[in-house]
C-alpha cells in the first residue's frame, strides 16, 4: 500500500499511545530521544568543556566523531536487528550509548572525550536506526504513520531537554554531570525495553554482506575534512577538502560497481527523483549544521550564559519539529509549493543570522528578536518539507529496495550531519576562531560561517524548482 494511502487511513493517536502500544511507543521514542538529546546536550556544554580540558581546535570534532560513529551504527542496524532480535539489539545499542556517556563524563582531555563520543555515537546511531526499523515489527501497518511522526517529534522534545540538562550543569561548572544524566536515562530505557520489546523479529532470508569499502571511503572523506579543518593552516584546510572530494568520487565508483550498495539504486543521479531528494535532504541538513557553533558565538560575542545560549540555539530544532508536524498532512499539490518555499525560508534565516550574530550590539532588544526569528525561520524552512522528502524517498525507490530506502533515510541524514559539522569546523577555524581568537575571532568566524552556508539552501532551492514536475 502506498505511503499516502496508509497515512489517509491511519487511526487516531489514542490507539498508538494506549496499552501495550503506549509502552512500545515510549521505548522506541526513547531511543531517538536519547540520541537527539545527546546531540543538543553536547552542543550546549562544549564551550565549558574546552574551557576546562582544552582542545578548542577540535571543537567541532566532538560532534563529527559522534556522527561518524552513528553512521556506522545505522549501517550495521539492519544486520544487528535480524541476527539478535529486537530486544537484544536494543539492549546492546543502549549499553554502548551508556558506556560512551560514562567515558565522556570522566574525560581528562579532549582525546579521551572524543573516544567516549565515538562509543556514544555507535550506540546512538544504532538506537536511532533501530527505533525506525522496529516500527514495522511492533506495530500494525495502520499505525506506522503515527509512530513515524511520534519518533520524529522526539527531536523537538530533545531540543528542550538537551540544552536544559547541558546548560544547567555547564552554568554551575558541572558539565560532566550532564553525561552522567544520560547514563541514568539509558538505564531507565533499558529497564523498559526489557519488558515491552519482543525477543524475536522477522528472520533475515539471507545474510547480505556489508558495503565495507563504501563505508570506509565515506568515513575517510568525513575525517579528511575534519582533520584539515583542525589544522591552523589554510593549505591543510584545502588539502583536506580535496582528499574528501577524491574519496567521495571513489565512493561513487564503488557504489556503481558493487552488488551490495550503501544506498538504493538511483541515489546518485540528480536527474532522478531519488537522487534529487537525497541531495535536497543533504543540503538542508548541512545548512542547519551551523547550530553547533551558535552557543559559542552567543557566549563569547554576546556574553550569554550557557543555559540562555543553549535555549536560543534550539530554536532551529523547535522550528523544524513544529513545522514538520504542522505541515505533515499537506496535500500533494501544496507540497510542490511548500518544498521550494521551505528552502527560501532557510536562506532567509541564515541571511538574518549573518548580519545579527557577529554584531556585538545584537544581544538585546530588536536585534535579539531578529536573531531569534532567524534561528526559528531556519528550522521552520527545513521542517515544512521534511516529512514529504522522507515520503518521496520511499515512493521513489525501485521495487525490491524499499527496505534499503527506509534504512537509507537515517544513513543519509547522519552523513549530511557529519559532513556539515566537519565543514563548519573547517570554515570556523580558517576564518579566525583560533587565530586571532577571542571576541574578534568569534565575530569573523560567525560572519564567514553563516554567510558561506547560505549557499546550501540556495542550491536546494534550485533542485526543488527542477523537480516540480515529479509526483
Amino acid at each position: 500500500m502506498a505511503t499516502q494511502e496508509i497515512a489517509m487511513k491511519a487511526p487516531g493517536w489514542g490507539t498508538l499511545l494506549s496499552g501495550k502500544n503506549g509502552l512500545r511507543s515510549i521505548a522506541l521514542a526513547g531511543g531517538v530521544m536519547l540520541h537527539a538529546t545527546d546531540v543538543y546536550l553536547a552542543t550546549t556544554i562544549m564551550p565549558s568543556v574546552t574551557q576546562e580540558i582544552g582542545g578548542l581546535s577540535l571543537y567541532a570534532w566532538a560532534t563529527t566523531v559522534y556522527v561518524i560513529a552513528a553512521i556506522i551504527g545505522s549501517v550495521l542496524s539492519s544486520r544487528h536487528l535480524s541476527q539478535r532480535g529486537p530486544r537484544q539489539a536494543y539492549r546492546i545499542a543502549a549499553l554502548l550509548f551508556g558506556i560512551g556517556s560514562l567515558i565522556s563524563a570522566t574525560a581528562p582531555n579532549m582525546y579521551w572525550l572524543l573516544s567516549g563520543r565515538f562509543v556514544q555515537g555507535l550506540g546512538g546511531g544504532l538506537l536511532f536506526a533501530l527505533s525506525y526499523a522496529m516500527i514495522s515489527i511492533v506495530f500494525e501497518e495502520k499505525l506506522w504513520p503515527r509512530a513515524m511522526a511520534l519518533v520524529s517529534a522526539m527531536w523537538g522534545v530533545s531540543a528542550f531537554s538537551g540544552p536544559f540538562v547541558g546548560g544547567l550543569f555547564a552554568q554551575y561548572g558541572h558539565w560532566r554531570m550532564a553525561f552522567i544524566t544520560l547514563v541514568i536515562l539509558t538505564t531507565l530505557l533499558l529497564l523498559l525495553t526489557e519488558k515491552v520489546l519482543p525477543v524475536k523479529g522477522p528472520q533475515a532470508t539471507s545474510r547480505t554482506p556489508l558495503p565495507a569499502v563504501q563505508l570506509l571511503l565515506l568515513t575517510g572523506a568525513t575525517l579528511a575534512v575534519s582533520i584539515g579543518g583542525a589544522i591552523e593552516k589554510t593549505s591543510a584546510n584545502i588539502v583536506g577538502v580535496v582528499i574528501a572530494i577524491v574519496l567521495f568520487i571513489l565512493l561513487l565508483i564503488a557504489e556503481k560497481r558493487s552488488a551490495h550498495r550503501l544506498l538504493p539504486t538511483g541515489a546518485y543521479r540528480l536527474s532522478g527523483a531519488l537522487g534529487a531528494t537525497y541531495a535536497v535532504m543533504v543540503l538542508l541538513t548541512i545548512a542547519t549544521a551551523v547550530e553547533i557553533y551558535i552557543p559559542y558565538f552567543l557566549q563569547v560575542i554576546h556574553h550569554f550564559t550557557p543555559l540562555k545560549a543553549g535555549y536560543l540555539t534550539v530554536l532551529i530544532a523547535f522550528g523544524w519539529s513544529f513545522s514538520s508536524i504542522a505541515f505533515s498532512g499537506a496535500a500533494p499539490a501544496k507540497v510542490k509549493i511548500l518544498l521550494p518555499v521551505g528552502a527560501c525560508l532557510v536562506l532567509a534565516g541564515l541571511a538574518g543570522l549573518t548580519f545579527t550574530m557577529p554584531a556585538v550590539n545584537s544581544g538585546t532588544g530588536l536585534p535579539l528578536l531578529l536573531m531569534c526569528g532567524s534561528l526559528a525561520l531556519t528550522g521552520i524552512g527545513v521542517g515544512i518539507g521534511w516529512p514529504h522528502l522522507l515520503t518521496r524517498v520511499l515512493t521513489a525507490a525501485i521495487a525490491g529496495e524499499e527496505e534499503k530506502a527506509a534504512a537509507s533515510i537515517t544513513t543519509v541524514q547522519l552523513l549530511a550531519t557529519a559532513f556539515g559539522t566537519a565543514l563548519t569546523g573547517l570554515v570556523a577555524n580558517a576564518s579566525g576562531l583560533i587565530a586571532p581568537g577571542g571576541i574578534t575571532g568569534a565575530q569573523q568566524a560567525a560572519g564567514w560561517l553563516l554567510g558561506l552556508f547560505i549557499i546550501t539552501p540556495a542550491l536546494a532551492l534550485l533542485l526543488q524548482l527542477k523537480q516540480r514536475r515529479l509526483p
